[in-house]
């Protein structure tokens, strides 16, 4: 059964860190390009980072840039999000997916296209 699942969330002072992993099961995780996004009640999904199948390109969001690190380890079927300097509004649902395209197209991604898993929550206090 192809799945993702997240963890690592949880909550944490602004300035803080935490680091985030997606290890799948069921699919050939070596050709799946990668991405973070998340989402807060009431708003539209967010794209936050990606890294693509190779691990020779990563990508994020403005608002992660400085800030986030993407990496991945086939070995072990993981993706990490390692987040830096955390901010209250980093507060949301963390959801990652998996699909093979390159990794410049995860940003748009649809909730019907590729593996998504059921999301970390990370909750940022000021």
């Amino acid at each position: 059964q192809v799945a993702l699942v997240e963890s690592g969330g949880g909550l944490v002072q602004a300035g803080g860190s935490l680091r985030l992993s997606c290890t799948a099961s069921g699919l050939t995780f070596a050709t799946y390009s990668v991405g973070w996004f998340r989402q807060t009640p009431g708003t539209e999904r967010e794209f936050v980072a990606a890294i693509s199948w190779s691990a020779g390109n990563t990508y994020f969001a403005d608002s992660a840039k400085g800030r986030f690190t993407i990496w991945r380890d086939n070995a072990v079927n993981t993706v990490y999000l390692q987040m830096n300097n955390l901010k209250p509004e980093d507060t949301a649902m963390y959801y990652c997916a998996a699909d093979q395209r390159p990794g410049n197209s995860i940003v748009l991604m649809t909730r019907q296209q590729g593996v998504w898993g059921r999301g970390t929550q990370v909750t940022v206090s000021s």
